[in-house]
Formats: C-alpha cells, structure tokens, sequence
C-alpha cells in the first residue's frame, strides 16, 4: 500500500476518533443540561411545596350567599391584622385568652389598570351592622344593628377568629364584593419585617414603656427615640400597635403610623426588587403565619396575585380612612361621603377622580345623564326607609330620565345604600338604573325585573331644585375632598402626618 492510503487511511481514523470524542462530549453536556434542568425543576416544586405547606386557608362556607356583584375589574383584597395570643404570639403581647380578635383592618382596592391602589382602613370601634355569621358548630347568628367592627372577627370565640364573618361585614358596609380575604398574625408580621432587613418609621417624640403598656403602673424606660429609625420584628410590632403617648391617643392616630408603615413596607420591598432574594425569605416568612381565603391557598395563587402588584406606582398607592366622627368612645360613619367612596372604588376612580380602569373606555354620557340608556329600562321603587315619598321622588327622577316606572310601594326598612336587584340577562340595564343612586348594591334575583330598595343613605341625600321630583345624582358622585385631602401616598415623608389630635 502506498503511503499515501497509508495516511488517508489514519485520517480516517482520527476523523472517527474525534467525532465519537465530540459525541461523547455532546452527551455529557447534554445529560449535565438535563441534570441541571431537574434540579432546577425538583428545587422549584420543592420551594412550592414548602410554601403550600405553610398556608392555611378559612373555610369559605362561611360567606355570606346574598354577596355583591363583581366590580368593574379592580379587585378587592380584606387586610386583617389579628392580636390573638395563640401559638406563636403569646410572647409578643395579643390580646388576652385564645380569642382571635380584630386589632387593624383595612380594604385594598387594587384598579384594573394595575397601576394604581388604594387601601381604605377601617376603624375598630366603627359602629356597623353586622349579618349573620356562621359558628363553629354550623349554626348561623343572627344580624346585630350598632355592634363595633372588629367584634365580627370575634364571633364563634375561636382562636383563629372568624375571617368570613368579617367579610360579610365589610361587604355589608361597603356594597364591594371583597375577592380576597388575608388575616395577618403578630407572629407572621413580626417576621415579614426581619426577612426585608426592617422598615424605616418616624415617631413625632420619645415612646416609653408604659405608653405602649398603660398598665404599667410606671413610665418605664425608653423603647423609642424621637424621629426617623429602622424597626424590625418585635420593634416593629410595638410600632404599629403603639396607641397612647402621643397625639390624642387614639386608635385613629395609631391608624395613621399603620398607613406610613404599610407604605414604607412597600417602598422597601420595590426598592430591592422582585426578585428571588428578597421575594423567597418574605414569601417565606408570610406564608407561615397568612391565613387565606381558597383563592389564595396555594404558592402560585399568592405569587400571581403578588406580581400582578409589581407596576402599581409608589405615588399611586394611596392610604385613606373610612370617613368618620366620634359618637361618644365610639366611631360613627359620616354619610353620604362613605358611600360616595365606595362608589368610586366601584367604578374604578381614583380619590382625584380619574379612570383607573385599564382599557375599558369612561362612562357615555348617555350612560351617566341622557334617556339612551334609559330607553326600554321598566324598573319598580320601593321604600326601604321611614321617610314618607321617597319611592315617589325617585321615581319621578327615573321617569324624568327616560326609565319606564312599572309601579312604587313599601319595603322593609333598611340601613344605609339602596340595592337593585335583577333578574336573569338584566345586569347591564341594572347596573345603569344603579349609577342613579351613589353606592347602591346590584344583586342578582331568580326572578325577571329590575327593582330599587332605597336605603337610608339616599334619604339623606340632599334635594335638588325640584322640590317635588328631586333627582338622584345622574352621575357618580365624586370622593370628598375631605377623604382626598387627608390620604397619603407610599411615598410620603415617613415624618409627615403621622399621629392625629
């Protein structure tokens, strides 16, 4: 053989060595690429099932069966801080016994546009009505009139409280269908704090040991410099429940240092991001110590919800107060600016009034003020309050419009916004007759028709210049500027309003 095939021959066999090398090779990165991908997977539903196995969810039998409709497309989310001493917070200073109680509470109201916010806090010495609320034992209570806010949460004396009987108080008070409910223990808060690293507070002056105990018996040392600290963990913990030694000592003041600090709390987690390390040990730390309703029960329902918060600007998460007034040691609600809050939150505007709401186009004017969306609507008006003419008056208001009045009559009395029911194909006619009467509920009715119960909040609405046909607003009321004033922002001063008398 000729050394030429002789070398042919040999780079052939190199050629074949170096190819089953690269095959070799290729393998090898693949099976590690694979190996890898495993690993990643197995850590992922490893991570899933450690935060699965940390949440506990209520039993949403409990809700009520008669719930308001769906809004435009904000959705609603109930915040409730709990003092119960049970488990892990007998040392971080709850209320007294196992009874869950109701410390702090408040209703976020997240816009379809997804970039914008506003959490409405509701006081604990509110004077409400309270529906019936199921017990441990399936029984069901009976509605109470003037019992305050947070002894819904009380009801059935479980150390876990009662999350849906406080929703069905919120939903009741509010005409909002509340989508979520999240109840916050001192132990999970104290911990969601130390996993972001601490929250920067302010304190308008010193704080001793016995503003944050009255009772005891002593000034105590020191727990709290004047102005602007980090806080963390139990530090954290006395912030928030901290009532006396500063301003008038009351629970609204402790309102205020909540919504600075509920701000600073997002600010902080925004500022470092979402990503994994700061997400994982605060999910982490949540999850434990979260009790949800069964739409939040798992990790990726509490991971999608929490990314679905990621765009909502700093400047656009605003805290605000319930409108209130003291009735004696207690909190009343003021009327009709309550209502006209809740309309807006409805509708999805913003306390300064705009559309917050995605892509869905503003209100026609036909819609709001015109017989274009009246035409072809026949509704009947009842009266659901003691003042005589009132199912008279609107219905001269809805003739006025365009609306068909089928017939007006009486209806058992009824506290506060007026409902409309509807029957089957109805809603979007109703929801036009609703627009007509600020804060109104929309439920729906096995029945065909439309029909409006009016409630006490429109008696008290003022007449226009028709002194015989007065007509409701024809178009959503605006917020007060009372409510609008007062609200703060995330990105607030931390020192700025924080205590208040």
């Amino acid at each position: 053989m000729t050394r030429s095939g002789e070398a042919g021959r040999h780079g052939r066999r190199r050629t074949g060595r170096t190819r089953r090398r690269r095959r070799g090779r290729i393998r090898v990165l693949g099976a590690s690429a694979a190996a890898f991908a495993l690993l990643l997977v197995a850590g992922a539903a490893w991570l899933y099932c450690r935060l699965d196995g940390n949440i506990e969810s209520f039993d949403a039998g409990g809700l009520s069966k008669n719930r308001p409709e769906a809004g435009h497309g904000g959705r609603n989310v109930l915040v409730i801080g709990s003092d119960s001493r049970s488990g892990a917070n007998s040392g971080l200073g709850g209320g007294e016994g196992d009874v869950g109680r109701s410390d702090t509470a408040f209703l976020l109201h997240v816009y379809a546009d997804r970039r914008h916010a506003v959490a409405v806090s509701i006081p604990r010495d509110t004077l409400v009505d309270i529906p019936p609320c199921r017990l441990p034992d399936g029984s069901w209570t009976k509605p109470r009139s003037g019992a305050m806010f947070n002894s819904a949460f009380s009801v059935g004396d479980t150390a876990k409280g009662n999350p849906a009987c406080t929703q069905n108080t919120v939903e009741k008070l509010t005409g909002l269908r509340v989508d979520h409910t999240v109840v916050v223990d001192f132990a999970g808060f104290a911990k969601m704090t130390s996993a972001v690293g601490g929250v920067r507070v302010c304190l308008p002056n010193d704080v001793y040991a016995g503003d944050l105990n009255p009772h005891l018996g002593s000034r105590g040392e020191r727990i709290f410099a004047k102005g602007p600290q980090t806080v963390s963990g139990q530090k954290a913990l006395d912030y928030v429940r901290l009532r006396h030694g500063m301003g008038d000592g009351s629970d609204i003041g402790r309102i205020r240092r909540q919504q600075a600090f509920v701000g600073a709390l997002i600010k902080k987690v925004k500022g470092e991001g979402f990503d994994p390390t700061t997400l994982l040990p605060l999910a982490d730390a949540a999850t434990r110590s979260l009790t949800v309703d069964p739409g939040l029960d798992s990790a990726r329902k509490l991971l999608s919800f929490a990314m679905s918060l990621k765009d909502v600007d700093l400047h656009d998460t605003k805290f605000a107060t319930l409108p209130w007034r003291y009735q004696g040691n207690r909190v009343a609600i003021v009327r009709p600016d309550a209502d006209a809050l809740w309309d807006a939150l409805r509708h999805d505007r913003t306390l300064d009034g705009k559309n917050a709401g995605g892509e869905r186009p503003a209100p026609s004017p036909s819609r709001t003020a015109g017989t274009g969306a009246a035409a072809g609507v026949r509704v009947s008006v009842h009266n659901g309050t003691s003042v005589p003419g009132l199912a008279a008056r609107a219905a001269g208001a809805l003739r006025a419009e365009g609306f068909t009045v089928t017939g007006t009559g009486d209806a058992p009395a009824r506290e506060g916004a007026s409902v409309v029911t509807y029957g089957p194909g109805q809603r979007d006619r109703a929801r036009t007759v609703a627009d007509r009467f600020p804060g109104a509920e929309l439920r729906p009715a096995s029945t065909p028709g439309i029909d409006v119960t009016l409630g006490t909040s429109y008696a008290a609405a003022p007449p226009t210049s028709s002194s015989s046909s007065p007509a409701p607003s024809t178009s959503p009321t605006e917020v007060p500027s009372r409510v609008a004033d007062e609200a703060r922002s995330a990105d607030d001063d931390i020192c700025s309003r924080i205590s208040y008398g």
